[in-house]
Formats: C-alpha cells, sequence, structure tokens
C-alpha cells in the first residue's frame, strides 16, 4: 500500500434525498456517497473549503484517499465523480468507491531517483532532469507501490531513462502503451550553449556565396 495516503474527513449525512443536500450546502458542506466494497451505501458530508482545495490542487479522480467518517472504520476509496454547478462550475456532489484489495485503479505514483552521488554523468557537471515527477499506473489496490524508483548511477551526460528500465510490482503496468522517457541527464546550460554557437558557426555547402563557389581558375589568372 502506498505511503503518505491522503486522508479526506467526512461527516455521515443523517438525512437523504434533495432538502437534505440543500441544508448541507447552506452549512458550507458538500454532499456525496460512498459506495462499493460489499457494504450499503453510506451518505457523506464533506467540508466545503477542504474539499474545494483538493480539487484545486489537480488528479482528484486519480488519488487514493484514506476516507474517514466518525463512528466508522477508515476505508480506502478513489472519487467517481464530481458534480459541479452549470453556471459556478463549484461541487455540488461527490461520488466516492470503496476499494477492496483486488479493485484496479488507475493512480499517480511519486518518482525517487537513485545513484545521483555517483552518476557519471552529474560527476562531470551534467543536470538531473525530471521529464515526470509522477507516473501514472494501473493497478491493484492491495498491491500499490509506495513509489517509482529509477537508478541513474550509471547514466552519462545525454543518457535518458525510460519506463522500461523501471521494476514494478507483479500485474502493475503504465497506463501509457509507449516507453516513454521518465528522467535525462542533460548537459549544463554552458556547455549545451557552447555547442549550439559551434553548430551555428559551421558553413553548410549551400551556405557559401555563390561567388566563391562560381570562381574558376580562369578567374584567378585575370586578377
Amino acid at each position: 500500500m502506498a505511503g503518505e495516503t491522503p486522508d479526506i474527513i467526512a461527516m455521515e449525512r443523517t438525512g437523504t434525498g434533495k432538502g437534505a443536500a440543500r441544508q448541507a450546502r447552506r452549512e458550507n458542506l458538500v454532499p456525496g456517497i460512498v459506495y462499493g466494497g460489499g457494504s450499503d451505501p453510506l451518505p457523506i458530508n464533506l467540508p466545503y473549503n477542504e474539499l474545494l482545495k483538493r480539487l484545486k490542487a489537480g488528479r482528484f479522480l486519480s488519488t487514493l484517499f484514506n476516507l474517514k467518517v466518525d463512528g466508522h472504520d477508515d476505508v480506502r476509496v478513489i472519487c467517481r465523480s464530481v458534480q459541479r454547478d452549470v453556471v459556478k462550475d463549484l461541487p455540488t456532489h461527490v461520488d466516492f468507491m470503496r476499494l477492496r484489495r483486488t479493485s484496479r485503479v488507475s493512480l499517480y505514483i511519486p518518482v525517487r531517483v537513485e545513484g545521483e552521488e555517483e552518476c557519471p554523468g552529474l560527476k562531470a557537471g551534467g543536470v538531473l532532469t525530471m521529464v515526470r515527477s509522477e507516473v501514472e499506473l494501473r493497478c491493484t489496490a492491495g498491491d500499490i507501490p509506495e513509489e517509482v524508483v529509477i537508478d541513474i548511477s550509471g547514466k552519462e551526460i545525454g543518457d535518458t531513462v525510460h519506463i522500461s528500465e523501471v521494476s514494478l510490482p507483479q500485474g502493475t503496468r503504465p497506463t501509457i502503451d509507449r516507453d516513454f522517457v521518465i528522467a535525462n541527464v542533460a548537459a549544463p546550460s554552458g556547455l549545451a550553449s557552447q555547442k549550439d554557437e559551434d553548430e551555428d558557426d559551421e558553413v553548410a555547402p549551400d551556405e557559401v556565396p555563390a561567388t566563391e563557389m562560381e570562381a574558376g581558375p580562369d578567374d584567378d589568372a585575370e586578377s
């Protein structure tokens, strides 16, 4: 199970229907429902400001939460939908699904780097560039990795780290089919700029002035 699973706090909603939902909104709460996992649906209310903060942080629909409701055991959930006001675009209702250990979900997992002290590219002045600080994985709820670890101990300047180089738990796969780049060891900015300048200074054959290309032996003799 992934470490640092964020808590989300809610209160059980005693009433149901539109009247109870309106009352919740008047109290600066957002009504919601928790379903699945072999248990009965549980109506809940969430503090509006806390929910809005999490929505603004992004990836709310692909984040695993530890739901805490007074009087109930903590349960791991993932949001399945957020209903919004058509005019103000603010949340009006949230649906959460309980996860069993065998449930399959898509989640963003943070990337951790190993081998920076041994990396020859960094020792030579290179710079580690993280193309993806998180990787979206499809996995079972009981086998969510805490992190994706990449090793750059043998990487030179110009080398990259692809997802195919990462060891993932059995049954876990990236949501993107192609072998995408997670990080690379880039040349230091000064060296990269100098390289670009050197390439600009090189004159290609088709850039030689026409008068020089057309000059022949007879032209030299007349001068």
